[in-house]
């Protein structure tokens, strides 16, 4: 603004510069409409995202030694056997089968820990560790990141649907890529097997001695394009995660919304409302989990039998996607494509709840919105 004297002298007077007048002027700080970038408070989404994974991971290690042999044509072949001999015998009405698979479970379970002893049942937890904690990071870094990038370049909210499944498949996509090759010395390890599966009480000759030594046979037989069998089925999985993300989002939302219904009602708070505050994000976790397990559960099946090791000849069983899926469906049909489905729903529900349960919690703690 130009002076009384300025105005009475016929100076000419600069326009004014649209800067913001400072405080000890008493003037007003206009603010400045600026796009934070959609990465700038993502690193607690990595933080989060790898406790709860490596959390999960060690709680449920035998369990997912046991889904993944489950999966392994080797072991589909000793439970058809059993299963004919049990058919001959009697015929099973659907509860006693499904409490039959349940034992059967249970037992290759007890077997594998008086066979090979307790160090079996985590047998690959330490390749699996060293993906987890990477491959959960990347995830919910990814997603987190990829709500945020995705609404402002659309324009969309966060909580849009379509929001949610762009970020689900670019998450999915992006940790299948970068962690193949850690899962496939996790499988390869887990499948690996001792002389006690052919010969009782030996258990010194195995084909992999530990992690290094199978990566250094897979690199020497293999070729760098070895550690990335399985990645079709991967990206096919992308599917699963998708289907968790987008049901999870939904029951946090209906959840936000049965909360603010309470706030505006102006009631106060039972114990049921109290245990769905507690429990709601980490039951609604586990319930996504699962649901999407069982929709997309075959191509877990073809994921670990594309990793197998190579037959004696050195040729794998299994070349491609289709031609696993065609393979399985001939020799065992339908329930080949979902072997080790209890096992895996046992270990991925209550491995799904811990994480996300963590994942929210730890956010809440750094401060960060999930």
């Amino acid at each position: 603004m130009e002076s009384s004297r300025e105005r009475r002298e016929g100076v000419p007077v600069p326009p004014q510069s649209p800067l913001p007048q400072s405080r000890e002027l008493g003037g007003a700080t206009p603010q400045i409409a600026t796009k934070e970038s959609p990465f700038a408070k993502s690193w607690p989404h990595l933080v989060a995202g790898g406790a709860g994974g490596m959390t999960a991971a060690v709680l449920t290690a035998p369990l997912d030694v046991l889904k993944t042999r489950l999966q392994s044509d080797f072991y589909q072949a000793q439970l058809r056997a059993a299963r004919a001999a049990l058919a001959s015998q009697a015929r099973l009405n659907p509860f006693q089968s499904a409490r039959y698979h349940m034992a059967e479970t249970v037992q290759i379970l007890r077997d594998v820990y008086r066979i090979e002893g307790p160090r079996a049942l985590f047998r690959g937890l330490g390749p699996n560790l060293v993906g987890v904690v990477p491959a959960r990071s990347i995830m919910f870094y990814v997603y987190g990141t990829g709500k945020r990038a995705y609404s402002q370049w659309t324009g969309w909210a966060p909580e849009n649907p379509a929001v949610h499944l762009a970020s689900a498949v670019t998450a999915g996509i992006a940790t299948g890529t970068a962690t193949n090759p850690i899962w496939l010395v996790k499988t390869r390890l887990q499948l690996d097997k001792n002389d006690a599966e052919r010969k009782f009480g030996d258990v010194g000759r195995r084909r992999y001695r530990n992690s290094w030594d199978c990566i250094r046979q897979v690199m020497r037989n293999e070729g760098p394009r070895g550690f990335f069998k399985g990645l079709s089925a991967s990206y096919l999985g992308v599917s699963e995660s998708t289907l968790q993300w987008m049901m999870y989002e939904e029951l946090k939302r209906q959840l936000r919304v049965r909360e603010d219904k309470i706030v505006e009602s102006g009631r106060e708070k039972g114990w049921w409302d109290h245990t769905v505050d507690w429990t709601g994000n980490f039951m609604g976790a586990g319930a996504a989990k699962g649901l999407a397990a069982i929709l997309t559960y075959p191509h877990e099946v073809a994921r670990t039998r594309l990793r197998q090791a190579p037959m004696a000849d050195g040729c794998p069983k299994y070349t491609g996607l289709v031609q696993c899926f065609k393979l399985v469906w001939k020799e065992e049909g339908m329930i080949g494509l979902y072997g080790g489905l209890t096992p895996h729903l046992m270990r991925t529900i209550p491995s799904a709840a811990i994480m996300f349960g963590m994942y929210e919690g730890i956010l809440k703690l750094l401060g960060s919105k999930s």
